[in-house]
C-alpha cells in the first residue's frame, strides 16, 4: 500500500535490517511467523519480540532486557468455590473466578465487571475479604469512569480511540481505512 511519502510497507523477512522492521507496523502473528522462520524465540509480548526480532535481523545477540524471562512453573493454587461470603479470606494466589463473578454481580449487580481496579485488587489484596473488595468497587467507580490509558501493546486501540476523538462523527468504515493507512505508514510520519 502506497503512503504519501511514495513508500510501501516492504514484505516482511529475514533480509530486512532490524532498523527497518522497526519503522513499521507488524502484527503479533507476522512476528512469530518471522521469528519461526529464522529461530527467534517467540516467548514473551510483542514488545519483546519486536525488539529480539530487530536485534536478531541486525545479527546482535538480544540485550538482556529482550531476553524472555525464565519460564516458571505454574503451580496449582487452591481457589474459592461457592458458597462464599463477604466474610470470606481472599487466598493468595485467587484468580477473577466465575464464584467471584457471581458473588460480585449478586453484590453489586448487573453493572460489575473485572475492571483493572478489581483485578489488581484481587491479585494484590491476599488476606483481605471479598467485603473489602465490593467497597473498592464502589471507591473506584468515579476513576473507572475516567477514560483510561491504552497499553501500548493495542496499538490498534489506541489509533482507532485517537482517530474517533479527532473524527467524532466518522464511520467505521472510515476508521478502518485510516488504521490501514496508518499501518502501511512508516512510524514518525503521518498518513494522509
Amino acid at each position: 500500500m502506497s503512503t504519501n511519502m511514495g513508500e510501501s510497507r516492504p514484505p516482511l523477512n529475514a533480509a530486512m535490517t532490524g532498523s527497518e522492521l522497526l519503522r513499521w507496523y507488524w502484527t503479533l502473528a507476522e512476528l512469530t511467523g518471522l521469528a519461526r522462520s529464522t529461530g527467534v524465540s517467540t516467548a514473551g509480548g510483542k514488545a519483546e519480540l519486536t525488539a529480539r526480532l530487530a536485534a536478531a535481523l541486525d545479527g546482535a545477540p538480544p540485550s538482556a532486557e529482550v531476553l524472555p524471562a525464565p519460564a516458571r512453573r505454574s503451580r496449582a493454587v487452591p481457589q474459592l468455590a461457592a458458597p462464599v461470603a463477604a466474610g470470606t479470606v481472599i487466598p493468595e494466589g485467587q484468580r477473577c473466578s466465575q464464584v467471584l463473578r457471581a458473588f460480585f454481580a449478586a453484590r453489586i449487580g448487573p453493572a460489575f465487571r473485572f475492571d483493572a481496579f478489581m483485578r489488581a485488587f484481587i491479585a494484590e489484596s491476599a488476606g483481605r475479604t471479598l467485603g473489602d473488595a465490593v467497597q473498592h468497587w464502589y471507591d473506584t467507580r468515579e476513576e473507572a469512569a475516567r477514560p483510561q490509558e491504552v497499553g501500548a501493546q493495542f496499538e490498534f486501540n489506541r489509533f482507532l480511540r485517537s482517530w474517533h476523538a479527532e473524527h467524532p462523527s466518522g464511520t467505521r468504515a472510515e476508521a478502518l481505512n485510516a488504521w490501514r493507512v496508518h499501518r502501511a505508514t512508516p512510524k514518525g510520519r503521518a498518513g494522509p
